[in-house]
């Protein structure tokens, strides 16, 4: 046994050197912000671009050479022909899905996308029967309590649900003994069956799907845990974590219980991905420069009038995954702050500016208030935010096109202003301006 002394000076010895750090890229609302133009930025140069948690509920879209690509379940660096894209075991795979996801991306031209992508072998299966339980739950919940959650249907919760109670079933089982995997699928769906009686399942075609699925997915498969511990200790590498969702939209500290079924902070990337906190090096939030919400749940700026229905049609602001319009309001700085304190940004993207260009004048939320006086924190509670007043600073509109800007000093004075004023306020500094939905549009400041 070591002795006091021998603990304290094993203590100042310096620590072994911790490898890679990767970069992590984090939504900092309610989603939608447009991470996947980021994460797009960032992956040109990337050797590896993984995703860490969520399923085919998220949606990224990214437009390179004129070509719009829709992501899902593909991490957006499947686009770089020179980088490998990874699906870590927090993620939940709808296996139909990934494919059809691929297989349409590579009819636009996203030649060799099974070549470059890995999947973890702890990674949970979403089939397509939590994605009809899904759909029960909802129909469920609105004749109960009068409103559901707005999920996007995708079987997203009812797979997680499935992992916490210890009865899902993983790659590794899909791809290991399918007599084993087969009854335990069975037993599965008769457990589902006994909640939801209406359920019907074609066990036998199911299994035959799934023994097809897992020969196309069996080249692709690794012991992620371990192919990651190579990566953050091997060479120098550039790794790049791409979360789905965003802060509010957390399992523990988005808008419960309007949120997803993950961890979208910076902690899914360690669980996700079994990455050491002492790896994670940047931490980038990306923030709308207004503020949208699918679905239902609190939204404190939210505008339900003209500003509304503009930043909405503007904005082209429809869901890449469910094609609901999105509700849209100021940009929330108290939501951005406290996304900040969870996820410690270095660094954050404000995307779209430009659809800001035509209005006269710009409201930012800076505070909330509850029965008059201001709130230091972020309710937990949905019917206390759904109560509070918010507090807002007004700019004057710089009614100026800034979608052909593409440095700080082509934007202007007022849009500067606008954009520093967001900056001292979350004391994050501003590292990316998007001002449009390609490649160029994105203004990098440092």
């Amino acid at each position: 046994r070591l002795c006091k002394n021998c603990y304290l000076g094993a203590s100042k010895r310096p620590r072994n050197d911790a490898g890679n750090k990767v970069t992590v890229v984090l939504g900092a609302q309610w989603g939608d912000e447009g991470k996947g133009k980021v994460v797009d930025l960032l992956a040109t140069e990337a050797d590896i671009v993984c995703r860490c948690q969520g399923g085919n509920n998220a949606g990224h879209t990214v437009v390179v050479d004129g070509k719009e690509y829709d992501f899902h379940l593909l991490p957006s660096g499947i686009i770089n022909p020179k980088s490998i894209s990874l699906i870590g075991n927090g993620v939940v795979i709808h296996l139909p899905g990934l494919f059809e996801e691929g297989d349409k991306n590579d009819k636009k031209g996203l030649k060799g996308w099974e070549k470059r992508l890995i999947v973890s072998d702890r990674a949970h299966l979403v089939f397509d029967f939590h994605q009809v339980v899904d759909g029960l739950q909802e129909t469920e919940r609105q004749a109960q309590e009068g409103k559901n959650i707005g999920t996007t249907k995708k079987g997203i919760g009812p797979a997680y649900s499935s992992k916490a109670s210890r009865t899902g079933l993983r790659v590794c089982d899909l791809l290991g003994d399918f007599k084993d995997f087969s009854t335990r699928f069975k037993n599965l769906v008769q457990q589902y069956q006994s909640m939801y009686p209406s359920l019907t399942v074609d066990v036998e075609d199911q299994l035959k799907k799934l023994k097809e699925f897992a020969e196309r997915l069996r080249p692709m498969v690794r012991d992620g845990v371990y192919y990651m511990y190579e990566a953050l200790h091997g060479p120098p590498k550039k790794i790049l974590v791409e979360g789905a969702n965003a802060a509010l939209l957390d399992i523990d500290f988005g808008t419960y219980p309007f949120v997803t079924s993950s961890n979208c902070t910076v902690g899914g990337a360690c669980t996700g991905l079994g990455i050491p906190p002492m790896n994670i090096g940047d931490v980038f939030g990306v923030a709308k420069a207004y503020t949208t919400r699918v679905g239902i749940g609190a939204f404190p700026t939210e505008q339900l009038n003209a500003i509304g229905e503009l930043l909405q049609t503007r904005g082209h602001e429809v869901g890449v995954t469910t094609g609901r319009k999105r509700r849209c309001g100021w940009l929330d700085l108290v939501i951005v702050r406290y996304a900040h304190m969870i996820n410690g940004f270095t660094a954050i993207a404000l995307t779209k500016l430009d659809i800001l260009d035509v209005l006269d004048e710009i409201k930012v939320g800076v505070a909330y208030k509850l029965n008059g006086k201001r709130i230091p924190h972020f309710p937990a509670n949905m019917d206390v935010l759904q109560k509070v007043e918010v507090e807002y600073e007004t700019f004057p509109g710089w009614k100026t096109d800034t979608s052909a800007a593409r440095k700080w000093n082509d934007l202007p004075v007022k849009a500067q202003n606008y954009i520093r004023f967001i900056e001292n306020h979350i004391g994050v500094p501003i590292k990316w301006v998007g001002v449009g939905k390609s490649r160029e549009c994105m203004i990098q400041m440092f």
